[in-house]
């Protein structure tokens, strides 16, 4: 499996508490590493286009979001034109990362009380927009559905270069291995000296069983 990014500086605990590195620490090590990972991202696109990209990780904790947010900043600061989704329903982190309010989101998409475009959130970020999680309900992997996920995936791309989907820990909750499949790529976020070996082990286990295209993982690094 590729190793797509790492991370490693003695900071990492400070930057992933700081979830926009890209635009508030441009010149840091870090932020260089979210860059090093876009052109790892833009290899592999040569040979296989991503447009849709799903980020997730073993457990909570290990910087999955902020990989999220700061590979968007990075891509948009090309030009493209780019969507971030929060998907994690129970324990969102995209609309603090961006100061947006939660009231309206995915979750309000998939109850119907909605529509996607209505969902969508402008950044400061040039070309860069957020869909939040939304409100938090009870039971939200009753809501994640394959077919409904598809086509919010294609109605997207109609309007985005790339989608960026922010999802829940593999093996927390199931909604990740539902849709995993349905994206072209699948990026695998793990922390040195907080993801157990095992459970990096079952996570890339559990998206092979899924069929998703796991195209390598990130690495942060603690000290």
């Amino acid at each position: 499996m590729n190793l797509l990014a790492r991370s490693d500086s003695s900071t990492i605990s400070k930057f992933l508490k700081k979830s926009v590195v890209i635009t508030e620490n441009p010149n840091s090590v870090i932020a260089e590493q979210f860059r090093t990972l876009r052109t790892n991202l833009q290899f592999i696109s040569k040979t296989k286009e991503l447009r849709s990209l799903i980020v997730t990780s073993p457990s909570y904790g290990e910087g999955k979001t902020t990989t999220s947010v700061n590979l968007a900043i990075s891509i948009a600061e090309q030009g493209k034109k780019v969507l971030v989704v929060d998907g994690n329903l129970r324990n969102p982190g995209v609309h603090a990362s961006f100061k947006l309010k939660n009231s309206l989101g995915l979750t309000n998409v998939l109850l119907g009380e909605t529509t996607f475009k209505e969902a969508i959130n402008r950044t400061e970020i040039g070309r860069l927009d957020v869909v939040t999680s939304g409100t938090l309900i009870a039971s939200p992997s009753k809501l994640i559905k394959a077919d409904t996920i598809s086509n919010i995936i294609e109605e997207c791309l109609e309007e985005y270069d790339l989608v960026i989907f922010d999802a829940p820990p593999v093996l927390e909750v199931s909604d990740t291995n539902i849709i995993s499949n349905l994206f072209d790529g699948v990026i695998l976020v793990i922390c040195q000296n907080k993801t157990k070996r095992d459970d990096a082990i079952e996570a890339k286990r559990m998206l092979e069983m899924a069929e998703a295209n796991l195209i390598g993982i990130t690495l942060n690094k603690k000290r």
